[in-house]
């Protein structure tokens, strides 16, 4: 999902990044109560393999138009389809993890990404290594994952939660699965390819895996409830097509940096939204944990802009 412009195109936020970065987060932060409202309609493996789907044959309509049959010759067929098997075993955890945790743990724990990315990203890459401050960021993140996951409690007779701590497990590992398609992009041709082209890849192969995956565990039943249609359609055309496309559009004109922070947003709002819509409960060592967790990835992604300000400060 992060495909960067080269610097010289890149701007800093004005009103219209704002504003547009504000409507993504609270798009990305409702995503998984979507999922949650109607997972006793539709199962979430299921909704996620359905908008895919749907966002991969709108966009192989988009690629074909632009490309034609030289589309997938030109170097990322093979790159595409790594990228895509992790992003499609990204939302598999974050699928089953939601059957297991609450709406509001996914938010926190998928959104670790950024610093996996950054470490992934820090090996591989001379022009990404971190810097003290960004070390720092990771060590007060993984602090919060540890005080988050140790502290635990689990709710007597939560519903939709019946195994907190696998829940949140799994909805670690979709942020480290985030975080490794991310680098994989960085690292391969995907970098220089069109968002369409990209994003196609990731969906096309979701669809396939999580469809299949859905089919052969018996999990591809459909209730069509009007809750049900309105859920799957919001996440196909504004989550999965809409706001991704949105998101590659801020990244090739505005600072990536600027950015990240406010994507950080994304979880605030996702707890919110759990806690107000869902009635899910927050326990004290959850919300000390996603502090910390919140306050290390900014730190990582934040650092160049902190170091700006504190130079014009002296």
């Amino acid at each position: 999902m992060n495909t960067p412009a080269p610097r010289a195109l890149r701007q800093p936020l004005d009103s219209l990044a704002t504003g547009a970065m504000l409507l993504l987060c609270v798009c990305w932060g409702f995503q998984q109560i979507a999922i949650k409202l109607v997972a006793s309609d539709v199962a979430p493996i299921m909704q996620i393999g359905l908008r895919s789907a749907f966002a991969a044959l709108v966009l192989t309509v988009v690629v074909w138009r632009r490309e034609g049959a030289r589309a997938f010759s030109d170097g990322t067929a093979v790159p595409g389809l790594i990228v895509g098997l992790l992003f499609a075993a990204e939302f598999l955890f974050v699928a089953q993890g939601l059957v297991y945790t609450t709406a509001s743990h996914m938010s926190v724990f998928l959104y670790t990404a950024p610093i996996f990315a950054a470490l992934g990203l820090h090996w591989l890459l001379p022009e990404e290594r971190m810097k003290p401050l960004q070390w720092l960021g990771v060590a007060v993140a993984f602090c919060g994952i540890a005080v988050a996951f140790l502290g635990k409690g689990q709710p007597e007779g939560l519903a939709g939660a019946p195994n907190m701590l696998l829940g949140d497990a799994m909805g670690l590992i979709a942020g480290l699965l985030w975080g490794a398609t991310t680098v994989a992009i960085r690292k391969t041709s995907l970098s220089e390819a069109a968002p369409a082209k990209t994003l196609f890849y990731q969906m096309a192969a979701a669809a396939v895996g999580l469809l299949g995956f859905a089919a052969a565990t018996g999990s591809d039943g459909f209730h069509y409830t009007p809750a049900a249609v309105l859920s799957v359609g919001f996440q196909a055309v504004v989550v999965a097509l809409s706001s991704y496309l949105a998101w590659f559009w801020l990244l090739r004109r505005y600072l990536a940096s600027r950015l990240s922070i406010l994507s950080f947003m994304t979880p605030l709002f996702g707890v919110s939204f759990g806690v107000l819509i869902l009635d899910e409960p927050l326990d004290a060592a959850f919300v000390l944990g996603a502090v910390l967790v919140l306050a290390g990835i900014t730190l990582v992604s934040g650092a160049e802009l902190l170091r700006e300000k504190l130079r014009r400060a002296r």
